[in-house]
């Protein structure tokens, strides 16, 4: 059961209707994406996010920030990005007696929600570097480690049109990723409220409602949400369910998919289901919400196969065959 006293549940309820409210104030529709990007701070995950240019990527990074009284950069990822670059270095510095000594000069990663955009541009050895720092919470420059402030989340975006001079992330980094978010076009009616939104000189802008403090409060309750014991089994089965060579394969698994998730992906699906019960006020999880984040888990960690290429089979679908 959660150790969180009724009081504090309270207000940590009135804190996700509050940040829901200020971002609708700003972001028009996108609610599924919303979700998700706050699933995955709650669990401390960090996102990939694949939409094209011009569907809000960098607003919606930089609204929650905002929102969360949190700090935010983005770093526009290019072929010249070079570790240091994000990291920080050791700048020669010229003290006030005239002496001279190395001091570190922080990187943009020295941050709470940091943008990596187009992190597909740069080479290998700068995505390995700010992949490092992800996995550890830490930074090591100069033989010295420094650790990252909680929270610490990246939202990396990837353009799926444009493949000419990128370098795509290997399937090993891909897994270090919590969710894989997908950004689809505006509807109708939400593309005619952002022209209404934008058209004039005054932009809307949200307000500043919590703080770190708050923040890793919330991330504290919901890893609390209580999980039933048939959910742990049902994961694992999910789970178990993307690889081909396991008894629980379903047929279209074992025909258009190489690789399967792994267990970082059980772990994920129910860090993630938590998260979600709590954000839908929900007391308990259940397979509601497991199903609820199964794309945004699995979908960068499957592996299809050349069947699927030539039948133009998509991860989607094969998701949908396991639940």
């Amino acid at each position: 059961m959660s150790t969180t006293p009724e009081n504090e549940w309270s207000g940590i309820l009135d804190n996700i209707k509050q940040i829901r409210e200020e971002t609708a104030r700003v972001i028009v529709g996108q609610d599924a994406v919303i979700e998700q990007m706050l699933v995955a701070l709650l669990c401390r995950g960090h996102c990939l996010i694949v939409g094209v240019p011009g569907l809000a990527k960098t607003l919606l990074v930089s609204t929650l920030g905002n929102i969360l009284g949190l700090g935010f950069h983005r770093i526009q990822f290019t072929p010249d990005l070079m570790p240091p670059d994000i990291l920080g270095s050791e700048i020669l510095q010229t003290m006030d007696d005239g002496s001279r000594r190395f001091e570190f000069v922080p990187g943009p990663i020295f941050t709470n929600l940091l943008l990596a955009d187009e992190i597909n541009r740069t080479p290998p050895k700068t995505q390995a570097a700010l992949l490092e720092a992800m996995q550890e919470k830490q930074v090591t420059v100069a033989g010295q480690t420094r650790r990252l402030e909680e929270p610490f989340i990246v939202y990396a975006t990837q353009n799926p049109v444009e493949h000419e001079g990128t370098y795509p992330l290997p399937e090993a980094q891909l897994d270090r990723f919590f969710f894989q978010i997908l950004i689809q076009y505006p509807t109708v009616q939400e593309e005619e409220e952002i022209l209404r939104r934008t058209g004039g000189l005054n932009m809307p802008e949200a307000s500043t409602i919590m703080n770190a403090d708050k923040v890793l409060a919330l991330q504290k309750a919901a890893s609390e949400i209580p999980v039933p014991d048939h959910i742990y089994g049902s994961i694992v089965k999910i789970v178990q369910s993307t690889r081909p060579d396991s008894p629980d394969a379903t047929e279209a698994v074992k025909k258009y998919v190489s690789w399967g998730a792994g267990p970082r992906a059980a772990q994920c699906l129910l860090r993630a289901s938590r998260a979600i019960a709590l954000l839908r006020c929900k007391t308990t999880v259940s397979m509601e919400e497991v199903k609820a984040v199964l794309h945004p888990v699995l979908r960068h960690r499957l592996i299809l196969n050349y069947n699927a290429t030539g039948e133009g089979i998509r991860v989607e679908s094969i998701i949908d065959s396991l639940a």
